[in-house]
């Protein structure tokens, strides 16, 4: 068993089963030493949760955990793009988060600390990264939050 692996297992982590994209575009890419992860939504096994404007429809709270579960979304994507070595991953560089909420809404940041709090629970600092915190109108499926990334990996041993 590998270092994230044992550490996902060490606090009880499960990777959620992903699906295919569900459109004209691909889940990751890898590009030289980059892995890019298209954007995920707060779904398990299918099914949408949080849904709603963060802010109106559901507490900041819940915004918070929905990220959290877009980046065990992200780090399924990122298991599967690695053929399930989590080990290879070098840092997590960026994630992007955008937060379905009224104009008026201000608390994006501590929303996606759900995401970035997550990545940093299981990657300690490796896990760190540059983010960006964006507010939306709406998003896919009526999502709360939607949270994309990239990543540093080492070359396959």
């Amino acid at each position: 068993m590998g270092v994230v692996s044992a550490r996902l297992s060490e606090l009880g982590i499960v990777l959620p089963t992903i699906a295919p994209a569900s459109g004209n575009y691909i889940s990751h890419r890898i590009v030289g030493s980059l892995l890019f992860v298209s954007g995920q939504i707060p779904r398990i096994d299918g099914v949408e949760h949080y849904v709603g404007v963060v802010g109106r429809d559901i507490p900041p709270e819940d915004g918070y955990k929905a990220a959290r579960l877009c980046a065990l979304n992200i780090l399924a994507r990122v298991n599967a793009a690695l053929e399930g070595d989590l080990d290879r991953v070098v840092a997590c560089v960026q994630l992007r988060g955008f937060v379905n909420a009224p104009a008026n809404f201000k608390g994006h940041p501590a929303v996606i600390d759900g995401a970035s709090d997550l990545l940093v629970e299981i990657f300690g600092d490796k896990g760190r990264h540059v983010r960006t915190a964006l507010g939306a109108g709406s998003l896919p499926r009526g999502s709360s939050v939607e949270v994309d990334a990239i990543f540093e990996i080492a070359p396959e041993a």
